[in-house]
């Protein structure tokens, strides 16, 4: 588990985390998904209890792993959480199978608003975290593709960390990815591992996909676990797959290609702090003339 220690190199240098030798061992599950919501939630559920029989101590699902990825298809799909079907079938399975499961994302459907939301169950299917998407994706790129989900979505304000045998996880979803302030912010609160569900397309996949989740890692001297649905060439939206699991050193230790599967990785934490006392760049930021602060 994370404790921490004053680093007495200089006095003006904060204090820096520390990790155990911890491995935590996680499923990367990369999903069909169809337009049949029970159909999706039941092959997630057999998935994560594939992943729980492979020894896996955590299972985390694809953005959108219950309906279609579309602004038209939100709306139907939606559900309150925890009430819903997907969150019930969700803590069922945490429970039997006894596993942590990060629950990709789902249209949750708050009063008259909709967001992309990740839940997080531990092993006793209670509710631990809940994520709501905070960077819409709103683009346009020419000739190529245009997405507006603040046409349909409400973007959540929170960050959101929570622990995994004794590891601190922070979530991020899709379009978070880029925004490299939330990922300092939650590498700064302990964090060991980020986890983005996430559906780049043919467009920004092939280009920024892995660029963005290797600068994530290496900026904040962590692992990064991005988790893709699985491409269907015949969907409106196509995702990119290639869910990737990435060191803090930078480095890609595991990929899917396209179709759908699960990978599987025991994450060393003690990575980590090796990496960090090579390159102490958490001492060495110069917060008398710049910093990232989170706002309550």
């Amino acid at each position: 588990m994370a404790v921490t220690a004053t680093d007495a190199i200089h006095p003006r240098f904060a204090k820096k985390p520390l990790f155990y030798s911890i491995g935590l061992k996680i499923a990367l599950v990369q999903l069909s998904v169809g337009k049949d919501k029970s159909k999706n939630v039941a092959q997630a559920v057999k998935k994560i209890h594939q992943a729980k029989a492979k020894g896996a101590q955590l299972v985390a699902l694809p953005e959108c792993f219950n309906s279609p990825y579309g602004t038209k298809y939100f709306n139907d799909y939606a559900e309150e959480v925890p009430l819903g079907e997907t969150s019930r079938a969700l803590s069922q399975a945490a429970a039997e199978a006894g596993v942590c499961v990060v629950g990709g994302t789902v249209p949750e459907r708050c009063g008259d608003k909709l967001y992309n939301t990740c839940t997080v169950w531990d092993i006793n299917g209670k509710l631990i975290a809940k994520h709501r998407k905070m960077h819409l994706f709103d683009i346009d790129i020419p000739n190529k593709i245009t997405f507006k989900e603040s046409e349909v979505l409400s973007p959540g304000n929170e960050l959101t960390i929570f622990e995994c045998n004794g590891v601190k996880v922070g979530l991020g979803i899709c379009y978070d990815l880029r925004f490299q302030e939330m990922a300092h912010l939650m590498a700064k609160e302990g964090c060991g591992l980020l986890i983005y569900p996430g559906a780049f397309n043919m467009t920004t996949g092939p280009k920024h996909w892995e660029l963005l989740g290797r600068a994530r890692a290496t900026d904040q001297q962590l692992w990064v676990a991005l988790v893709s649905p699985a491409r269907d060439a015949n969907a409106e939206y196509v995702a990119w797959g290639h869910t990737t699991l990435i060191d803090p050193w930078g480095a890609v230790v595991a990929k899917l290609d396209e179709k759908e599967d699960t990978l599987v990785h025991t994450v060393d934490l003690s990575m980590v702090e090796d990496v960090r006392n090579s390159i102490p760049i958490r001492l060495q930021r110069r917060t008398d003339i710049y910093d990232t602060v989170r706002k309550s």
